[in-house]
Parts: structure tokens; C-alpha cells; sequence
């Protein structure tokens, strides 16, 4: 039950990360009716292609023996040397049509997913021996779509033999009356026209069952709001955690620009909305902010400029200029120059300084 609700709560959208660890862990999209179409249509292009240089392989091979079946010696050195060359010659005949029947084998897998290497499906478990959950698999909707599958396939497949061969019940009764060689061509014929037929089918059936398997898949990919959140925590942090951390980022800033004040040459202020702490020697090319805030934090940089005794002076419209233009530890803005000069002129001449 609790199993069941669980996949009645997974109604959300798989993420890319859900559906890459799924591929990962070797649960991925694999229609068996793509597989059977590259087989059957492999073993069709063998017989359109390679039937004649293989039977004339096969001939060659067994022709001697039969027409010389008399006088082989089967004694025990003499078979085995038999047998060891029968076997090569029939390999040697059969390998290409058995390795284009290998390639097509592979590609099926691997046209419909790329090649992958798990250890997730060797796990033992105990669902896998288990006999409720067996049974359970037995008689669960995957296997009676399958079963029904099954047998609308093999009506299909083979309603269109019948239909196919019946016309030539004739010819095909005329066969153990006919030569040999005659017979091969009959055969050939007849088994190129039904793989074709069976094949254009199978088609479609891959197809369909490709697009149903495929939803399948990515139905049992489905993920609950909980699971999203759990991902959500893992690729991006837990939201409340990442706060804390900004939280003591800015702390930890706002300390060290609070120790940068005391170097300040001038602050100017708002006179308590903002606040802009500045720093002005010889050689310079331009003023640096060592610190700026607004509403609290000016206040914070004005008591700290007091009890250094940095010269405070009242400018509400660079104070505002200067904190919407200029970064920490940056040169003033070139058309605030003028500005910062009568202002740092002032100060040094109140300080008994050269003037700038």
C-alpha cells in the first residue's frame, strides 16, 4: 500500500539529474521489438545476400563426405581430424552471415541507448527471489501488456504468413517432386517475400512499442514534491543554510570595511541616509572608497569616523552619487572629481595641510 501511494505521489516532471542517475544505474529505455526487427531484418538481408556463398560453402564441406561416406574412417584420431575440419569449413561458410546477425544484435541495444557499464542490476535482492513479489511481477499490468502484446504480434506476424503462403500451397506441394537445386530457388524466393512482409510489420511494431516503452520509462521517473525538494537540497543547498552562510559573508565584510574607516581621509554623509568613507594621499590618482552604506550602516560608519576623529562633511547630493556610483576599494567616477576635490581641499585646509 504504502508503495502504491508512494507512486500515486510522484505526479512531477522527472529533472535531467533524475533521468541521468536512472541511466546510470542501467534503468533505461530497451524495447525488445527493436531488437527482434534488427534480428529478423539482419537474417533477411543474410539470405538476400550471402545464402548463395554459403550454401555453396555447405556443399562444398559436405559433399565429399556424403558422396565418400563409406570409406571414412571412424576410428578415434580420424574423427576427430573429421570433425575439427567439417566445423571449420561449416564456420568459415557461416561467419559473415553470423557476424552480421552479432552487429545486428548490438545495434538493436544500442541504437536505443548508449553503451553503458552497471554493477546496479548484479545487486542482490531480495524483491528478485522473493515469491509474492514474483508473483507480483507475474500478474502485474507490465506483464499482461506484454502477454497481449505477445499474442496480437503472433496473430499479426502470422495471419500475413498464411495469407502470403497460402496462394502457393500448390507449388509448395510440388516441391517433393522437384529437383533439388530447383527447390533451393523456390524456397529462397519464397522465405525473401514473407521476411519482407514480416519486416515492413515488425516496423511498426518496434516503433509503437519504442513510444510505449518509452513513456513507460519515463512515467516510472516521475518524482514527488518531497523528492524534488531532497534534490533540490543536494544540487543547490538547503535554501536556510544558504541564507545563514550569506548572512555571515555579509557580517564578515561589513567588519572588515568597518576596520578600513579609521584610514578614511574624509566621510560624507546625508546626513544619517548614507554614508561614503574616502581615501586620499599624495600620489594617488583618485580618492578610493573604503567604505559606504546606507540608513544603519551609515550611521555605524559615521560613529566609527567620530571616535577616529575622520573629518565628517554634510553633502546630501555626492553622498548620494557617490554610494550609487562607486564599488569598495575603487577609484571615484572621473566626473565626481571636482566634487571630492573642494571637499578634500576643505578638509586639509581645516587641518592645516597643503592644499590638493
Amino acid at each position: 500500500m504504502a508503495e502504491e501511494r508512494e507512486q500515486t505521489e510522484r505526479s512531477e516532471e522527472p529533472t535531467q539529474k533524475r533521468l541521468d542517475e536512472a541511466i546510470r544505474r542501467g534503468d533505461v529505455v530497451k524495447s525488445q521489438e527493436v531488437n527482434t526487427w534488427f534480428i529478423i531484418g539482419a537474417a533477411a538481408l543474410n539470405l538476400m545476400i550471402f545464402s548463395g556463398s554459403m550454401g555453396a560453402g555447405l556443399e562444398t564441406a559436405l559433399r565429399g563426405l556424403i558422396a565418400n561416406a563409406h570409406a571414412v574412417a571412424f576410428d578415434g584420431g580420424a574423427l576427430t581430424q573429421l570433425v575439427a575440419r567439417l566445423g571449420s569449413e561449416i564456420i568459415a561458410a557461416a561467419a559473415i552471415p553470423f557476424l552480421v546477425l552479432m552487429a545486428a544484435a548490438v545495434a538493436g541495444n544500442m541504437i536505443q541507448h548508449r553503451l553503458l557499464w552497471s554493477t546496479e542490476p548484479l545487486r542482490p535482492a531480495l524483491s528478485k527471489i522473493s515469491p509474492a513479489a514474483g508473483l507480483k511481477r507475474l500478474f502485474s499490468r507490465q506483464a499482461l501488456v506484454n502477454f497481449a502484446k505477445g499474442l496480437a504480434k503472433l496473430a499479426l506476424v502470422g495471419g500475413i504468413m498464411a495469407a502470403l503462403l497460402w496462394p502457393e500451397r500448390g507449388r509448395l506441394d510440388a516441391l517433393v517432386d522437384t529437383d533439388p537445386g530447383g527447390t533451393l530457388g523456390i524456397t529462397r524466393a519464397l522465405a525473401l517475400s514473407t521476411l519482407g512482409v514480416v519486416v515492413a510489420v515488425l516496423t511498426v511494431i518496434a516503433a509503437l512499442d519504442y513510444l510505449w516503452q518509452y513513456r513507460q520509462w519515463y512515467e516510472r521517473q516521475k518524482m514527488s514534491l518531497r523528492e524534488l525538494k531532497e534534490e533540490f537540497k543536494q544540487t543547490e543547498g538547503d535554501p536556510a543554510i544558504k541564507a545563514k552562510i550569506r548572512q555571515l559573508r555579509q557580517t564578515r565584510a561589513r567588519k572588515r570595511m568597518m576596520a578600513q574607516v579609521p584610514k578614511a581621509s574624509v566621510v560624507i554623509t546625508n546626513p544619517t541616509h548614507f554614508a561614503v568613507a574616502l581615501q586620499y594621499e599624495r600620489g594617488m590618482n583618485a580618492p578610493v572608497c573604503l567604505a559606504k552604506g546606507a540608513d544603519a550602516i551609515a550611521l555605524r560608519i559615521r560613529a566609527v569616523a567620530e571616535e577616529a576623529r575622520i573629518p565628517i562633511v554634510e553633502n546630501p547630493p555626492l553622498a548620494r552619487a557617490l554610494h550609487a556610483t562607486v564599488e569598495l576599494d575603487q577609484e571615484i567616477p572621473p566626473e565626481h572629481y571636482k566634487a571630492v576635490a573642494e571637499v578634500i581641499s576643505f578638509v586639509m585646509r581645516l587641518s592645516g595641510a597643503t592644499r590638493w
